[in-house]
């Protein structure tokens, strides 16, 4: 089978490989839609921590083929979207319930084989049926959708909150969504990028701002702003050091930054800790999709969550070495990679 491989930091092939077997409480799942996340990007340039060589692919949906003799409940035929994120279950953070902060966890597409290839071993565990009749690319959405769902819930948005959401990508504008399904009254989305601020507001944000043409300290959080004095809620996206850094000044005293977006490991923000002291401000990291993926694949099946507006093009196996490689195209929110795509 064709298979996307990270052989090792900055080199990614196409390759032919064999088609994997699932042991006694694996399913063999034939891939319909596999997203391209900045992560595979920090993957291929060893800024997020992986065990190459390994076939990439997190965000992934299709049908089961092959259940192992230990399999119950699932059979050949359904359609599954996988949890990439394998906790030990047997480290004081798992038996504390915080399975995102395992000690041993490993990631499908990561650590382990993944989505981008015509097969992918998922364990049962990591399995959640959706239904057939959906269209199989809106599967690809759940992983992305139940890393926001985390950072929504520790955010601990109320009916009337005001939500500032920094980026404009695909996190930024599922969290868009989320935030109003929560009950904010008021999301204000900065990004820089035209035709994502009127995505954006396509899909539920009451306002957006270009950082580029304009102070947005004062924009947002001035005495004449969009919300002024800040936000109850700021939620950064991007993933890049200047919207981390802007994150804390745009929040009111007492209100909460939800950091969502992944930076290069080792990357530095400078933040001033008195400001957190003296406005009580709560700095939080919220990190994957704990007890979340359920809830997002509910979610997508829904159709409570627009998800066709943010497919930005859908690519063969062939050609996703190349998209990975390069930096996202001008306006690009989500790639889905198809691996019946010739």
């Amino acid at each position: 089978m064709k298979a996307v491989r990270l052989e090792s930091i900055g080199k990614i092939f196409l390759r032919q490989i064999e088609v994997p077997e699932p042991g006694p409480d694996d399913l063999l799942v034939k891939v319909e839609a596999c997203g391209v996340c900045g992560t595979d990007r920090h993957l291929l340039h060893g800024e997020f921590p992986s065990s190459p060589p390994v076939t990439l692919g997190h965000e992934f949906c299709g049908i089961v083929v092959e259940a192992g003799s230990a399999v119950r409940g699932i059979a050949p035929g359904a359609r599954v979207t996988g949890d990439p994120n394998i906790s030990c279950g047997r480290c004081a953070q798992c038996r504390a319930g915080r399975v995102n902060l395992c000690r041993n966890l490993r990631a499908i597409g990561i650590h382990r084989d993944g989505g981008f290839a015509e097969y992918v071993i998922v364990p049962q565990k990591q399995a959640f049926e959706i239904p057939l009749s959906l269209d199989p690319v809106h599967g690809a959405f759940c992983e992305p959708l139940a890393c926001c769902l985390h950072g929504i819930d520790m955010a601990g948005i109320r009916a009337g909150s005001t939500v500032v959401i920094l980026g404009g990508g695909v996190i930024g504008l599922l969290t868009v969504q989320l935030a109003r399904l929560a009950g904010a009254t008021t999301v204000v989305l900065s990004t820089r990028q035209a035709s994502k601020r009127r995505l954006a507001e396509e899909v539920g944000a009451t306002a957006t701002i270009d950082p580029a043409a304009t102070d947005i300290i004062e924009a947002i959080a001035g005495p004449s702003g969009l919300v002024p004095g800040g936000a109850d809620v700021v939620i950064e996206c991007a993933g890049v050091a200047e919207t981390v850094r802007q994150s804390t000044r745009l929040a009111k005293a007492g209100g909460t930054v939800v950091v969502l977006g992944v930076l290069p490991q080792d990357e530095k923000v400078e933040i001033e800790p008195f400001d957190l002291l003296f406005r009580e401000l709560r700095v939080l990291g919220s990190f994957i999709n704990p007890f979340t993926h359920r809830r997002a694949a509910d979610l997508v099946a829904s159709g409570a969550i627009e998800i066709d507006k943010l497919i930005s093009r859908r690519v063969s196996l062939d050609e996703a070495p190349g998209i990975i490689a390069n930096p996202p195209a001008a306006g690009e929110v989500k790639v889905l990679v198809i691996p019946s795509i010739e």
